[in-house]
Order: C-alpha cells, then sequence, then structure tokens
C-alpha cells in the first residue's frame, strides 16, 4: 500500500460526499480548518511515529471530504495539504517511488484499458513501501518510501527480517521497490477487512529493534525493479530466480475489462497471505527509471475493493421507543453504500452507548455491515466543531405499560406496539404493516390500542392512501382478527413472558392469579411474576379488556 498523499482521487462509493452542505462562510471556514488539523495529527502520528489513529479506509474517506468541502466552499482561505510532510525523510532514493492513480470504479477502469495493451494486474498488497538496495548480491540499504524522493533508513531493521534476503544467489547490483505486509494466513478481504495489517507493519518498521516473533510476520512483495528488464514477464521471472517469487506468484496478463473484474473479485474473496485492498494495473512496459517522478503516472492505476466501512455524516439523532418501553437512538446519516447496499440508518444500540459516544448531528461516525447484512456503528471518526446538546427521553418515563395512546411524547411506543399486535408473532394480520397504522394515525383514526375494531369502509375510502380494493382488504384483515384465538389475543396486547403457563382459559381466571401464583404455574423467575400480575391489574390494559369483551373476542 503506498503511503496516504496518494489517497486523493480514491474510489468512495459515498453518495453524501457528492453534494454540498447548506453553510455560511464563517461555519465552512471552522469547518475546513478542523477537519485540515485532524488529518494533519493522523498524518504526523502514521508518518513519524508509525501509529495509525484512525482505520486507513476512514482516512481515505476523511480526506476526500476535505476535497470536497474545499471546492464546495472555494473562497474560504485553504492550507496546502502535505501528508507526507512528516514522512519525509533525509535519504534521497535511487529512483523515486511514484504514485498510483485510484479510478473511482468501473467505467473508469473501463477508459483506463481502452487504449492501453500488454497490462498486468496484481493484489494491491496493504502494507508500508520499502526501496531496497543490494550491492553485489548483498543487502545494502533498506529505505522507507518518505515522500518518494526521500526516505528514512531502515536499514538496520530490514536486516531483522527474515523474509528480506540478506545475500542474493547472484552476485549482482539491484534497486528493488516492494511491500513489506504482515503475514495473514488464509486471509479473506471480503470477510476479514485489512485488519490493521498496515499500521501494525508500520509500527514494526519504526522500531529499533524487532522481536524475533514481529520480525517473523513481516513478509516481502516485491513489485517492482525500476532498472530492470522491459518485458514484465521477463522482470518477474529473473526476480523469482533471485529469491522473490511472490510478483510471479501474484501477477496476470489481462487482455480487457473483464478479465480485470474477475481477478479483482477472485482475489477479494479468495485466502491470501496478506490484507490487500484493491488490485493493480500496470502497463508491461514502461519508460526509463530516471524518468520515474514522486506523481501518479500513466501506466499504474488502482482499483480498489468496496469498503468495509464508511464515513458517514449524522444528519439527525433519532430516539425510537420499543414496545416495552426500551429507547434506542437512531441515527440519520447522510446515505452511504457499503457492499452495493445504500445506509440512511443505523442504531446506536441504547442510550447509555449513545451517551458514551456523545454523538450529535453533524458528527462523523463510521459505519459496517454485521453478518454483512445488518448496518453496524463502530465509533465516532469526527466530531463537528460547533455542536449543539439534544434532550433524550427519560427511560424512567417508558415502560411495558406506558404509552397505550399516541399522546406527545408517546407516538413512537404507541406505533410500536400497533406494529407488534399486526405482526407475525401475534394476531399476523395480512396487508397490515407499520405503515397501514402510520397512515391511520395520520388521519386521527387511531387513539387507542383498538380503535380500528370500529373502522368501517366508507371511512378508509376517504382517507388519503388507501382505494376501493385496498380497504377492503384491509377491513377483511381486521375483521378477521376478532377470530384469533385468546393465546394470541393476550401477547398482541403485550402479555410479559409466561413460561409453562396454560394460557387457554379467561382473561378472569389469569387475573385472579397472584405474583407466587404465576411464579409456581409458568417457571418464571420473581420479577416475570410480578410483571405478569400487575399486567392484568393496569387500568389501561382493563380497558383493553372491556373493549375486547364488547367486541364478542373469545375469552375476554
Amino acid at each position: 500500500m503506498l503511503p496516504r498523499l496518494l489517497l486523493l482521487t480514491i474510489f468512495i462509493p459515498l453518495s453524501a460526499q457528492a453534494h454540498c452542505p447548506d453553510w455560511p462562510a464563517t461555519r465552512a471556514d471552522v469547518e475546513i480548518a478542523t477537519l485540515h488539523q485532524q488529518l494533519q495529527r493522523w498524518d504526523t502520528s502514521y508518518h513519524r511515529d508509525g501509529q495509525a489513529l484512525v482505520a486507513d479506509e476512514l482516512y481515505d474517506q476523511a480526506r476526500q471530504r476535505l476535497d470536497t468541502l474545499q471546492g464546495c466552499f472555494p473562497l474560504v482561505p485553504q492550507a496546502r495539504a502535505r501528508p507526507l510532510a512528516t514522512a519525509r525523510g533525509n535519504i534521497a532514493h535511487p529512483v523515486a517511488h511514484t504514485g498510483v492513480e485510484k479510478l473511482p470504479g468501473a467505467d473508469a477502469v473501463r477508459l483506463w484499458l481502452r487504449n492501453r495493451r500488454e497490462v498486468w494486474v496484481q493484489p494491491k498488497i496493504d502494507g508500508v513501501a520499502v526501496s531496497l538496495i543490494y550491492r553485489k548480491g548483498r543487502l545494502h540499504q533498506a529505505l522507507s518510501r518518505g515522500d518518494g524522493l526521500l526516505g528514512h533508513d531502515w536499514s538496520s531493521v530490514a536486516r531483522q527480517i527474515p523474509a528480506i534476503p540478506q545475500q542474493l544467489p547472484q552476485p549482482v547490483d539491484l534497486l528493488l521497490q516492494g511491500e513489506l505486509y504482515q503475514r495473514l494466513e488464509g486471509h479473506v478481504q471480503a470477510r476479514a477487512g485489512s485488519r490493521n495489517a498496515r499500521s501494525r507493519v508500520a509500527g514494526w518498521m519504526a522500531r529499533k529493534h524487532l522481536e524475533p516473533d514481529a520480525a517473523a510476520q513481516i513478509g516481502l512483495f516485491v513489485w517492482d525493479w525500476p532498472q530492470g528488464p522491459q518485458a514484465m514477464d521477463e522482470r518477474l521471472e529473473q526476480l523469482a530466480k533471485l529469491g522473490f517469487t511472490e510478483g510471479r506468484e501474484y501477477s496476470r496478463r489481462i487482455a480487457n475489462f473483464d478479465a480485470a473484474r474477475h481477478w479483482r473479485e477472485h482475489w477479494y474473496r479468495s485466502a491470501l497471505p496478506f490484507a490487500s485492498d484493491g488490485i493493480i494495473l500496470r502497463l508491461g512496459r514502461r519508460p526509463a527509471a530516471e524518468r520515474w517522478q514522486a506523481r501518479n503516472p500513466h501506466w499504474i492505476a488502482a482499483w480498489k475493493y468496496p469498503y468495509i466501512q464508511a464515513l458517514a455524516n449524522v444528519r439527525e439523532v433519532e430516539f425510537r421507543v420499543g414496545r416495552t418501553g426500551r429507547i434506542t437512538p437512531l441515527l440519520h446519516i447522510e446515505p452511504v453504500t457499503l457492499d452495493d447496499r445504500q445506509i440512511r440508518r443505523v442504531s446506536a444500540g441504547s442510550l447509555r452507548r449513545w451517551r458514551e459516544l456523545d454523538i450529535l448531528p453533524g458528527d462523523q461516525v463510521a459505519v459496517s455491515l454485521a453478518g454483512l447484512t445488518i448496518p453496524r456503528l463502530d465509533g465516532v471518526v469526527l466530531r463537528a466543531p460547533q455542536r449543539a446538546p439534544l434532550q433524550a427521553p427519560v427511560q424512567s418515563d417508558f415502560h411495558a405499560l406506558s404509552c397505550w395512546q399516541p399522546s406527545p411524547g408517546c407516538e413512537s411506543q404507541f406505533l410500536a406496539r400497533l406494529t407488534w399486535l399486526s405482526g407475525k408473532q401475534a394476531l399476523d394480520l395480512e396487508h397490515v404493516g407499520e405503515q397501514t397504522w402510520v397512515r391511520l394515525m395520520q388521519a386521527g383514526r387511531i387513539k387507542s390500542l383498538l380503535d380500528w375494531l370500529t373502522l368501517d369502509q366508507a371511512e378508509l375510502v376517504n382517507m388519503a392512501g388507501f382505494g376501493e380494493r385496498s380497504s377492503a382488504r384491509l377491513l377483511e384483515s381486521l375483521h378477521n382478527a376478532r377470530r384469533r384465538p385468546f393465546a394470541l389475543w393476550l401477547k398482541a396486547l403485550g402479555l410479559p413472558p409466561s413460561g409453562a403457563a396454560d394460557l387457554g382459559g379467561s382473561w378472569q381466571a389469569l387475573a385472579l392469579k397472584s405474583s407466587l401464583d404465576w411464579q409456581q404455574e409458568g417457571e418464571v423467575g420473581v420479577e416475570r411474576a410480578e410483571r405478569l400480575a400487575a399486567f392484568f391489574r393496569d387500568p389501561q390494559v382493563l380497558a383493553l379488556r372491556a373493549t375486547l369483551n364488547a367486541a364478542g373476542v373469545e375469552g375476554f
């Protein structure tokens, strides 16, 4: 992996980064300056100290966000970006380390390949770049990439790494450029991500002495021989004879875009001995080494893998109250794309976690997919420089017996009760879901949990969103609810889990049970038994029981 200076034209599958915020110039000035300073701190820690304070792909996205904001507000004074200022060493490279153009997607890859011939593809190793200099076959010097022109002397550490040959089988003078990576057994990038491999190697190389265990974990992938044979296949063969076999093993000549896509997908989902973050496309023949410069050349490009984590801007924090009174902070974020899925919301889990993370609108958070399907909040990456506090609901105000009507503050829990009631785990009403209840609530027709029992078709047809056919289907489903078994109705109303207790009788029989009866008959604990007894005593629940009795529902 190349240093962070070169991660400017990266693939950002984040539609949120593509538009400009509606900020006054004063706020834009503060936001841009704050982000610039944060990137400087990350750069210094990574390049000078060998410590990554943020995942590489989140860094990439933060820098892209800075570029976007600077483009949105060109009149705001802008400091020059110098990510490698602290990486610059004091020893000149015999041949400059070039950059690599990051192609933003399949169309850009097709365009890059269109007029190029003799193209090769390799995994884009997620490690740290190095120059190796051999004199008469013996390792003479190892240099960090630095800023591409001047690097640091890594020779003493390099001599402790078994993967770096100290003596070649031939007494040749040789200059190589490659990647030092962490050895990972059977690593599948699509499943495991980078595992912070690059940062770990950077930390090891920043030490004066390596422990044998750490040195043994470092591998070497030579990806160029600047002064070697012109033809790629000849370079790979000669390098393999000198002991550098990885290039030959993981290089493939391709003829078209389909082949590039095949190898990208193959290496993304196959077990490899290293972490990688995409593929490298390179021409087999390139200019003479003395013409190389520390910038992106025309003969190399990268097509990165989809991000495992996305950097997302928090638009709003919503506090949703569930059926049992549990409060879940829900972050509404500017849309981001992970694994071809667009994500607009992510749960913070609990009030406690939200308070610990201290997330407010304008903050930048890291989002990933748990099990490749469920959006997951990984943490806060950047805090907004201007933050207005939020008033969260009080947890003690909400519990299993609160919010039986959609009164102010109770809308969320009340809607959750209705959604549960019609769901598969309760009455299992066809054509009735959360949006059905929302429309009925907006029409003012649902003001209590069982108001829908008296709906008629004439009312529905006059409500927005209900046509004649849909209202007929809905009414049929709602009327069928009256025939559901007594035990299912209890569950629909929110009866706490009752263990092994028999619920097949009548309301009156169950209401007579004490907490001790529930413990003995249901084999439940003291707390749950008390909740069961309280359910049958609650005035709101008793009012619902009376409504069901009047409606002729069995058991009530």
